[in-house]
């Protein structure tokens, strides 16, 4: 097996040479860094000192001794389940409607739509809108209407909390992942669709499912993938909008807790086992994804 992955890195080296450029910084920054994550999980390290193997004991305190931690793998696979695939399909729904539109009417919508994925922490705006008192835009047009007669502490009740995360997590969703299918529907050729036509596709659903999404297979899995990482590793979010920790740890999740071990206590060697945990949800979550993407067109 060696042997044949060496002739194959032989028979291809110019490839490979090519692909250093990128390989190199890549392995450096992110799977080195994965890799000693992982062997530190298995360590208690603090910086200052040298890291002491302690065995499993980091994941048996993470799992049945830390309730916090139990609160905060709820919490962020609540907003995952509700942000991932909601957020996927409008990405891929708007996407496709914008690409119907005349060029300059679709690279406008693409545009205002894409812009609060990079606007870095423009989403304090929503500290206005769901604002604890009859000021805020939410409880001000709430009071107007008759719903309720007294503010709601959208930012201070445990109640209300997730429900604000994962609202203000769907208008940031429109990142990286609708661009790519913006560009992966503008590769496809109409004269697919047309021969589509002649052999019985009757419909524009039909033509979805049959020519679109499968001649798009590629921008699909990287949509997935961006979004996927993107719901589970909401952390700002929660630290800006309801401060840390929020009330009763209703809006705590993963990457808080990680922040909270890593960068406030130092606890690297505990902290990298939450970040272990963290990254072998999103592995498990893209196989799943790639088994569902699969299917599609068949």
């Amino acid at each position: 097996m060696i042997r044949n992955l060496f002739k194959k890195i032989n028979k291809n080296k110019i490839s490979y040479l090519l692909m250093l450029p990128f390989m190199i910084p890549f392995f450096t920054f992110t799977v080195l860094p994965a890799i000693r994550s992982i062997y530190y999980s298995f360590t208690y390290y603090n910086i200052l000192e040298k890291p002491v193997f302690i065995g499993a004991d980091n994941y048996i305190r993470l799992f049945l001794k830390d309730d916090i931690f139990m609160t905060a793998l709820k919490n962020t696979f609540l907003i995952a389940v509700v942000t991932g695939p909601l957020g996927y399909l409008m990405c891929f729904v708007l996407a496709w409607l914008i690409n119907e539109m005349k060029t300059g009417l679709r690279s406008f919508l693409t545009l205002i739509f894409y812009a609060p994925s990079i606007s870095g922490g423009i989403f304090i705006v929503w500290t206005y809108i769901f604002n604890d008192d009859r000021y805020g835009f939410i409880n001000n047009l709430l009071i107007r209407i008759g719903v309720i007669s007294r503010p709601i502490e959208w930012l201070h009740d445990s109640r209300y909390i997730i429900f604000v995360v994962i609202v203000v997590q769907l208008w940031l969703s429109l990142g990286t992942g609708f661009l790519a299918f913006v560009a992966g529907l503008k590769t496809i050729d109409k004269s697919m669709s047309e021969a589509a036509a002649v052999d019985g596709i009757k419909n524009r659903y039909q033509e979805l499912w049959f020519i679109t999404l499968p001649a798009m297979k590629q921008f699909l899995m990287f949509g997935a993938v961006m979004q996927i990482t993107q719901s589970f590793a909401v952390g700002d979010i929660t630290t800006v909008l309801f401060g840390f920790p929020s009330v009763d740890y209703a809006g705590h999740t993963i990457i808080n807790h990680l922040t909270d071990y890593g960068i406030l206590r130092f606890d690297l060697g505990y902290a990298s086992a939450i970040a272990s945990v963290l990254f072998f949800i999103m592995i498990f979550s893209n196989k799943i994804i790639q088994k569902i993407l699969s299917k599609v067109g068949n």
